[in-house]
């Protein structure tokens, strides 16, 4: 895989919101993915990858994210990664240090420009990979919604240095910070929130056996099964317990960096909504649920330290 970026992949992502712990049976007994660690108020999950933290849930008064969690290869990544940011006047909730949770390592903290809390980790706990036939084996993307795209795009392209693969019109636009089309994606929306975040298959009857095993649970499919123009990646979505939209999906676009440009797929034409041209467009609710609730950010931002 080609990495360009000091950033090198997304760990996962943890979640927040009123007794959000209560839904982790939805995410254990139906989604696939196993409980590595829990307490009181926290449950965090892991898929077939060594990844101890691919998704999390945690209990808060208020709905959204609690972090984004990437990863760069080494602490000297990560100590040239804090120094490029610092000097890009980035604002710091976490300086670099040893974390003192189950997963350990060395990291630091920041905030984006929407407020949410981006967590960078290296040397950390890694599992011994499992193959679970028919169930995730890491999150694949995460699709942010943001009444700034653009600055936002900026953000991610020139302070924390990804690429752009693709747009889908002028609503959204899709970001690697490696060779897999994208690790975020941005939605133009009225205020932040999360859109969805998706969970890879490691094949497409892996993906298809997924949508049956949450379809002979009562869990039916909220849009697709179809395969997305941008990235190119078959596509299910479902909507959790808690309300956000979770993504089923495999076979995401590897960009050829030499020859790729990106591309304004439109969002008029079911073929490139959809190129299997299965799954419709999206409902109203569904795109209601996409939409999200507004994430106010990182609870604790008014003590960050302004560098």
């Amino acid at each position: 895989m080609t990495n360009f970026s000091l950033i090198d992949g997304l760990r996962g992502i943890v979640m927040r919101g009123p007794s959000i712990t209560e839904s982790a049976s939805f995410f254990e007994e139906f989604w696939g993915l196993k409980i590595s660690h829990s307490e009181e108020d926290e449950v965090f999950f892991r898929g077939n990858g060594s990844e101890p933290i691919a998704y999390g849930l945690v209990n808060n008064p208020v709905f959204g994210i609690e972090y984004i969690h990437f990863s760069t290869k080494d602490r000297d990544s990560m100590d040239a990664l804090y120094k490029e940011l610092v000097k890009k006047d980035c604002t710091v909730v976490r300086q670099p240090g040893d974390f003192d949770d189950f997963s350990g390592g060395y990291g630091f903290e920041i905030l984006d420009l929407d407020g949410r809390r981006l967590r960078f980790r290296t040397d950390a706990l890694s599992l011994s990979e499992e193959t679970n036939w028919g169930f995730p084996d890491k999150v694949s993307h995460v699709v942010l919604n943001t009444p700034d795209m653009e600055g936002l795009q900026n953000f991610y392209t020139s302070v924390l240095g990804f690429r752009i693969s693709d747009y889908s019109g002028d609503q959204m636009v899709f970001l690697r910070c490696n060779s897999e089309h994208h690790t975020i994606a941005l939605s133009r929306s009225s205020y932040p929130s999360v859109n969805h975040v998706a969970f890879d298959l490691s094949s497409i009857d892996e993906f298809m056996h997924s949508i049956g095993r949450m379809k002979q649970a009562g869990h039916n499919v909220s849009w697709g099964p179809g395969r997305h123009g941008p990235g190119n990646n078959p596509f299910a979505y479902f909507v959790s317990p808690p309300g956000f939209v979770v993504e089923f999906t495999t076979e995401l676009q590897i960009i050829d960096e030499q020859k790729h440009k990106p591309k304004i797929w439109s969002r008029t034409d079911p073929a490139s909504m959809d190129l299997w041209m299965t799954a419709g467009r999206p409902t109203t609710a569904q795109r209601t649920a996409m939409q999200g609730r507004p994430d106010p950010g990182f609870s604790d931002q008014n003590h960050a330290e302004e560098r």
